[in-house]
């Protein structure tokens, strides 16, 4: 949860450093085989929510383009499955990208276990998972009745 700090507060419990901390020099960095930087590509989710979350996505698509069939929307409907699928593969093939790292996505046994960690604290799992769905499954139910709506009015 966030909150608002008055400038008062922050300025009374707020460490003030006069200088600057020594830096390391790159001789020392060299020795012990330089500074690496370690890299989390895998977003701590597993496999089968991300792959939900884009199927919402697709699913919305296919539910617009055949609920609102017309031949002027068969370009624009390519262009935005294109958009979903490079959208959501290009971080897909990120995780997969060299240098080799352990860093994997969560199976769902430790993700319903661990839950995952985020800007805000620790979340279980079933909250995390309502956090990712439930913007795709709102916008899936969305497309939904408008195509019905279509369909009642004509």
């Amino acid at each position: 949860m966030s909150m608002k700090l008055s400038r008062q507060l922050v300025t009374e419990r707020a460490f003030v450093h006069t200088e600057l901390p020594a830096a390391i020099p790159s001789d020392a960095l060299a020795e012990h085989g330089g500074a690496r930087t370690h890299v989390d590509r895998s977003f701590e989710l597993p496999t089968g929510l991300y792959a939900v979350t884009v199927g919402a996505y697709l699913a919305y698509l296919a539910v617009m383009g055949l609920g609102l069939s017309a031949p002027g929307l068969a370009i624009p409907m390519a262009i935005f499955f294109l958009f979903v699928i490079a959208g959501f593969g290009v971080p897909a093939l990120w995780v997969r990208m060299k240098p080799d790292h352990g860093d994997r996505p969560l199976d769902w046994g430790a993700f319903r276990r661990d839950g995952i960690t985020t800007m805000t604290g620790r979340m279980e799992a079933g909250a995390a998972t309502v956090q990712v769905v439930i913007l795709p499954v709102l916008i899936l139910g969305w497309g939904v009745g408008i195509v019905t709506i279509r369909a009642i009015v004509g």
